[in-house]
């Protein structure tokens, strides 16, 4: 007898090899749960304020003040403000430390490990390729801010909405654990970090699909439905190492069959997911963390990888290269 577990049956973390959880040690004390519902314009403001404090004395970081609002308005950022953290900023800047700020917040270490494990790679030092001025080559800058690019690459469009928590009923009744965005078959789809490559090839609930994880092994990114025939940039497998921006797929609607290669998805788009993984034992389990990453594809609608299409192999290929200063990229 063969035992599926959630994973393999949901359009999620399909078909993922995961190290098995050691019995013998005594369960620990894990997160099991986390309602990440950060809007784009808290994202926004508080890397703003991280990356504009970096040339000052006291060099603020976004996920602490995140985890500070979390903590303060109980999750509930339906009144969000950017003046709220403003206000948290004015109070570091003013001498306050972090750990004095939220000595009282019974929940901050909560949410900053939660939003730690959502957000680590989201911001820090990189370097980019950019266009000379006159138009003969290009040239390495280095920059600290962003460092993740939106799924979908630049120049083409997409649609999507918040559509977490839908049900979804191929197969047996389910929540939708990702975000839609819907677009034109053969739409290049890129890494939104880089990470290694841990899931590629066919599931019947997902399609063609690849999943990453990220060099710190806290996220999981899902990419799935994409094009019959061409899924897959030709030279990735599993095993391989991928960088912030590089071409992975193409967007498609294969899926909800047994059988390999075929479109049994009435709307062409990508399924995307983040799954949150604190600890292996939580991986291929009825317990896992999806987010939802409505808002997170919101945040990198601007910041698009570019991208060019080779006409011997018919593959995209990122214009401009990449490297975070971190110490994780290839």
């Amino acid at each position: 007898m063969v035992l599926i577990s959630y994973t393999e049956i949901s359009c999620s973390f399909l078909g993922c090899t995961a190290m098995a959880a050691d019995t013998d040690k005594v369960e620990k004390d894990l997160i099991r749960w986390v309602d990440f519902n950060v809007p784009c314009e808290a994202l926004k403001k508080a890397i703003s304020l991280d990356i504009i404090s970096q040339d000052k004395e006291v060099k603020l970081n976004f996920i602490e003040l995140l985890a500070c609002l979390a903590a303060q308005n109980g999750n509930n950022f339906k009144t969000y403000k950017d003046k709220q953290l403003d206000e948290i900023a004015e109070k570091l800047n003013s001498g306050k430390t972090i750990e004095e700020l939220t000595s009282n917040m019974k929940h901050y270490d909560y949410y900053y490990e939660a939003y730690r494990a959502v957000l680590s790679g989201f911001v820090g030092d990189y370097e980019i390729e950019v266009p000379n001025e006159d138009g003969t080559g290009k040239r390495w800058e280095q920059h600290y801010g962003i460092k993740v690019f939106s799924p979908i690459a630049k120049n083409f469009p997409y649609n999507h909405y918040d559509d977490f928590g839908s049900k979804r009923s191929y197969g047996f009744s389910r929540p939708h654990l990702g975000n839609d965005l819907l677009g034109q078959v053969g739409t290049p789809i890129v890494a939104v970090e880089g990470g290694v490559i841990e899931a590629m090839g066919w599931n019947q609930y997902g399609g063609w699909r690849i999943g990453i994880r990220s060099f710190d092994t806290k996220r999981y990114y899902y990419y799935a439905h994409l094009r019959k025939n061409f899924p897959f940039r030709k030279d990735l497998s599993v095993g391989s190492v991928v960088n912030s921006g590089d071409v992975i797929g193409y967007l498609g609607r294969s899926g909800y069959s047994r059988e390999e290669n075929v479109n049994n998805i009435e709307t062409s788009h990508l399924h995307f997911g983040m799954q949150l993984v604190f600890d292996e034992s939580q991986k291929e389990c009825d317990n896992e963390i999806w987010i939802n990453v409505y808002e997170i594809v919101r945040l990198l609608d601007n910041k698009r990888s570019e991208v060019v299409k080779d006409p011997e192999t018919k593959d995209y290929n990122r214009v401009y290269g990449f490297r975070d200063l971190s110490g994780f990229s290839e």
